[in-house]
């Protein structure tokens, strides 16, 4: 098969991880991602993102299901999936001594087809670094560093774990400009991370994970359009909130007060936000600090996590047990 032509460069079906003691960091999920596409891995600490990318990256063989990159087994086929791969690990483990260039030296003897030094320290900003030992970097510049090597030998597909931590405003926005250039060119970039800006600027699909299992899964517009969104504003003197219309007939799901100060959510956030304005308009008033927006990812993350926190525990209550899963999850993870 020419893996050229596959539509998705990595496919994922029922994959199952399993730690000593019986204890499943990973409970079988099923995703794929297409070429020259940024999907995003998302969950809290415990719910199974590196031991899902240890998978991909070949490090293990899973204890269920099938893992496939550029067609291959990774685990199996590693001659074959790793020269076409790139790592960016949350740790490079550099030596010290060694300068920027030294190190980059070193990494591209390892590489099958390494670009040019200079230009993989281009891309990531580290050229006027290129003299300074590793032990003289910045967290922010060792994290370039680390995205520089996974660059050298030009990869096919990109796994980034937490791509820009340590990294200040600007060098995040460059990270994401230069992750979204190698997508346009069509390199398959795979990224975890906790910032959900991050993930909501760069990915164009997205997984969240919840103790091993996906709880939510699309665009992430996909994902956060499941989620209310929010209406925020004052109560005119005078007014309380039952002089509102009847909030079910403005399409409000929840609501709350703090003072005069009203906060709605909404499913049907065009339909709510015209019939309150219409209602303001009528009675002449003006809601001071109106705020309408969507939910941002942010807001369905946490949303999603708590429901599916809810439900986990129903259901170990309903079966009678208990899951001691939080701490055996941070450490398998």
């Amino acid at each position: 098969m020419d893996t050229n032509t596959e539509e998705h460069v990595i496919e994922v079906t029922d994959l199952r991880r399993v730690y000593g003691g019986g204890f499943e960091a990973v409970r079988g999920i099923s995703f794929h991602v297409d070429r020259g596409e940024i999907f995003a891995l998302l969950g809290t600490n415990g719910a199974g993102k590196t031991s899902t990318v240890e998978l991909l990256e070949g490090l293990a063989r899973p204890d269920g299901g099938r893992v496939t990159v550029l067609g291959h087994d990774p685990h199996s086929d590693r001659a074959a999936v790793r020269p076409r791969t790139g790592v960016m690990l949350q740790e490079g483990g550099f030596p010290s001594e060694l300068t920027v260039t030294e190190t980059a030296r070193m990494w591209a003897g390892c590489v099958s087809g390494a670009r040019p030094i200079g230009e993989a320290l281009s891309l990531v900003g580290l050229t006027r670094r290129a003299g300074v030992r590793v032990k003289q970097l910045s967290g922010g510049e060792r994290r370039r560093l680390d995205l520089a090597l996974a660059l050298l030998g030009d990869p096919e597909v990109l796994f980034l774990d937490e791509p820009t931590t340590g990294l200040d405003a600007e060098g995040r926005r460059d990270t994401w400009d230069l992750v979204r250039t190698l997508r346009d060119s069509g390199t398959t970039v795979l990224l975890t991370t906790h910032y959900l800006e991050e993930a909501e600027n760069l990915a164009d699909r997205l997984a969240i994970l919840h103790e091993g299992r996906i709880a939510a899964a699309g665009t992430p517009a996909e994902v956060t359009a499941a989620q209310p969104s929010r209406i925020t504003f004052r109560l005119p003197e005078g007014y309380f909130i039952g002089d509102l219309p009847p909030l079910a007939e403005l399409g409000v799901s929840d609501h709350e007060t703090e003072g005069r100060l009203v906060r709605l959510r909404t499913p049907e956030l065009q339909r709510t936000a015209t019939a309150l304005l219409v209602w303001a308009e009528r009675a002449g008033v003006a809601l001071h600090g109106l705020d309408v927006r969507s939910a941002s990812l942010e807001e369905a993350f946490l949303g999603i996590a708590r429901e599916a926190s809810r439900k986990s525990a129903e259901s170990d209550a309903n079966s009678g047990t208990g899951t001691g899963r939080d701490t055996d999850a941070e450490v398998a993870a």
